[in-house]
């Protein structure tokens, strides 16, 4: 039996959780999510929990079983939580700012680069080289901090660029004289 699996997820108060045909629905005070789950696997809602069941033991539905609890799992703590990723900007005048609910980027083009937030995520910028991006789809916030990165991914020689938060970034030698 699958380990994460079998772990049964407790249904905070003020959650309400619906499954129709495979489509899970969770709503909460942040919001709400919808995912599509396997056909195969049984989700049975009962005293405050949550329990994914598996019909066999075959690889396939093995595999299933732990995704499908991780995928309900993660909705239940969006919608009471959220998530969120910082990320760290490293370099001589490279900084963050908001406009209005847009990010704009200044790090080292001719032109300041802006980044509209998808549905459901927002930017904030505590300080001028901090980003932190929070959301209640933990897929969709992975997705944009990863794109914000790609803008300009730290460089191994002196390290400038935009890294994760305790992301550590492994340095060259440069040349020698």
């Amino acid at each position: 039996m699958s380990r994460i699996g079998k772990a049964p997820i407790p249904l905070p108060a003020g959650v309400e959780f619906v499954c129709d045909n495979a489509v899970v629905t969770v709503k909460g005070p942040k919001g709400e999510l919808t995912q599509r789950v396997p056909r195969e696997m049984q989700v049975e809602v009962g005293d405050g929990v949550i329990a994914v069941k598996r019909p066999t033991d075959s690889g396939q539905h093995r595999s299933l079983h732990g995704l499908t609890r991780t995928l309900i799992a993660n909705m239940v703590i969006g919608v009471t939580d959220g998530f969120e990723k910082r990320l760290e900007i490293v370099g001589v005048g490279y900084r963050a700012s908001l406009k209005g609910d847009a990010l704009e980027l200044l790090v080292g083009y001719s032109h300041p680069v802006l980044i509209e937030p998808p549905e459901h995520v927002a930017f904030e910028t505590p300080q001028a080289t901090v980003v932190v991006v929070k959301g209640i789809d933990k897929q969709v916030v992975g997705e944009v901090a990863a794109k914000i990165r790609s803008i300009r991914p730290p460089e191994p020689y002196k390290g400038k660029g935009i890294r994760y938060a305790g992301e550590y970034v492994q340095r060259k030698v440069g040349k020698r004289a």
